[in-house]
C-alpha cells in the first residue's frame, strides 16, 4: 500500500507517521510487522504506536540509504511482512550451541529479538578471546533459563 508522509524531526530518532486506515487495511494487527519501500531501498520493521499515533522509526542509515532528508514529503510502500523472522547464528556461536543441548534447546525457545541480542554481542567482539568468552557467557545465560 502506497501513501504519502513527511520524515519526522528525531525524537530520539527519524520516523514515519502511518494513517490508521492503512495500519487497519494490512491486516496484521495494531503493530504488524511490516517491508517498508522508500526510493527503491526496502527494510523491514514493525508499526510502532507513540503517543496514539502510528509510526514506523527511520533509522539514519535507512534514511540514508533511500536519500530522503528531516521534513521532506516521501512516497512510502507499505507491505504486510509474512516472512519468518531468523536470526543467523555465525558458525562458531552454532558449533557451540549445537554441541550443547541444553543451551540450544534454550536457545530455539527464545525470541527473536533476544537471540538477535546475543548474536550482536558476539559479532561485536574485536578479538577472538572476547569472541570466545561472550560465547561462554551466553551458554552459561542460556543453561540457566
Amino acid at each position: 500500500m502506497k501513501f504519502r508522509t513527511h520524515v519526522e524531526p528525531p525524537e530520539p530518532m527519524n520516523g514515519l507517521e502511518v494513517p490508521v486506515e492503512i495500519v487497519e487495511q494490512l491486516g496484521g494487527g495494531k503493530r504488524p510487522p511490516v517491508t517498508i519501500t522508500i526510493n527503491g531501498h526496502t527494510w523491514r520493521s514493525r508499526v510502532a504506536i507513540m503517543r496514539g499515533r502510528c509510526l514506523l522509526g527511520l533509522s539514519n542509515a535507512n534514511r540514508q540509504a533511500a536519500g530522503i532528508e528531516v521534513g521532506e514529503e516521501v512516497e512510502v510502500d507499505l507491505r504486510l511482512d509474512t516472512e519468518p523472522r531468523v536470526v543467523m547464528e555465525p558458525d562458531d556461536f552454532a558449533r557451540a550451541l549445537d554441541a550443547d543441548p541444553a543451551a540450544r534447546a534454550a536457545y530455539d525457545r527464545l525470541p527473536q529479538g533476544r537471540k538477535r541480542q546475543h548474536v550482536r554481542a558476539i559479532d561485536g567482539a574485536a578479538k577472538t578471546e572476547t569472541r570466545q568468552r561472550r560465547i561462554e557467557k551466553a551458554l552459561n545465560e542460556l543453561r540457566a533459563e
